[in-house]
């Protein structure tokens, strides 16, 4: 019997069903009607033309024998090797084309390697590092790799390509820091000697013993710290947010020039027993209160507009101010 096979066109980004001759033996028979089932070909269900005794002009339809071949279509169905088959003539066509649609199939089919990739070198980097930009960098390396690979060496182009990943996504990392790469490198001597000192005399070392250890004078490992204060920079964010959850730190400053709601809410509420206090006075003692207050009067002046004299105005104010807090008191004490 015959059966489909998916086969890689030229440029490896397709299949072709091809149809290849297998033995009538029950068992090939067995398997094929297995795959035909699975794509909806069962048994008995298809119609068939053929001449028939209980049709007496032969023109009819009725059931024949199981025909010796039959084709399923399952061009469909791509397995590992397929895949494989297809990136191989994909290789081929890249390789004597060099066009870059060509190139770009190739980077959206190894993509998942920068994403490894750079998750495994962000594993040990600061949080401020975004893993985007790791990413990001990592394509650059990916579509490197994918110019400069030579498939007839019989390489795996997956092990070369997450050598140059890693090597571009590290480069742009020193290329972003601002520390040398020689300081850098005698901060990881420092930190070596420390942990072998404290391991050796299970105490925390002193400047002199760590001097002997790493076969330098007093000065010149003063000198060394002061090199190295430049890699002891700490994101600020970091600082405030330790043991405050996220809390950025544009949450954190305070604003001078903002109003406390607090404040403003205690304010509105004293206005209001205020206001409710001086409603209860007499009308002349609401006028005194309101034109010394608001207006900004002087006594003078209030006298004036009253037709009484300075001391009697001053009295009237007095005694306004005496009812103002006496009502006030007992609105808190309510």
């Amino acid at each position: 019997m015959t059966e489909p096979t998916p086969v890689p066109d030229d440029a490896g980004g397709g299949f072709r069903t091809a149809t290849v001759s297998t033995a009538s033996s029950p068992q090939a028979r067995s398997a094929h009607l297995g795959r035909a089932r699975r794509h909806g070909v069962d048994e008995g269900t298809a119609p068939r033309q053929g001449r028939g005794a209980g049709n007496p002009g032969g023109h009819g339809h009725e059931s024949e024998p199981e025909p010796e071949e039959a084709t399923a279509t399952v061009s469909e169905v791509r397995s590992a090797d397929d895949v494989e088959a297809g990136i191989v003539a994909l290789w081929r066509a890249y390789g004597v084309a060099r066009e870059q649609s060509l190139r770009d199939r190739l980077v959206l089919h190894y993509a998942p390697l920068v994403k490894y990739v750079a998750g495994r070198v962000g594993t040990g980097l600061p949080s401020y590092v975004d893993v985007a930009d790791l990413v990001q960098s990592g394509v650059f390396g990916l579509v490197d790799a994918i110019e400069k690979f030579e498939p007839e060496r019989g390489l795996k182009f997956e092990t070369y390509a997450m050598q140059r990943i890693r090597g571009a996504i590290l480069d742009d990392l020193r290329a972003q820091d601002w520390v040398p790469r020689s300081v850098r490198s005698r901060a990881r001597d420092v930190e070596r000697a420390l942990e072998r000192l404290e391991a050796r005399l299970q105490r925390t070392a002193t400047d002199l013993e760590l001097a002997d250890e790493l076969g330098v004078s007093s000065d010149e490992l003063r000198e060394l710290f002061a090199q190295l204060q430049l890699t002891s920079v700490v994101a600020l964010d970091e600082l405030i947010a330790a043991g405050r959850g996220t809390a950025s730190l544009a949450e954190t400053l305070p604003d001078d020039r903002a109003e406390d709601p607090v404040a403003a809410l205690v304010d509105q509420d004293g206005r209001r027993q205020l206001a409710d206090a001086i409603a209860q006075l007499s009308e002349r003692d609401r006028v005194v209160v309101t034109l010394y207050y608001f207006e900004n009067l002087t006594l003078a002046e209030i006298g004036r507009v009253l037709g009484v004299t300075e001391s009697r105005v001053c009295q009237l104010h007095t005694r306004a101010v005496l009812r103002l807090r006496t009502k006030m008191a007992e609105q808190a004490e309510a």
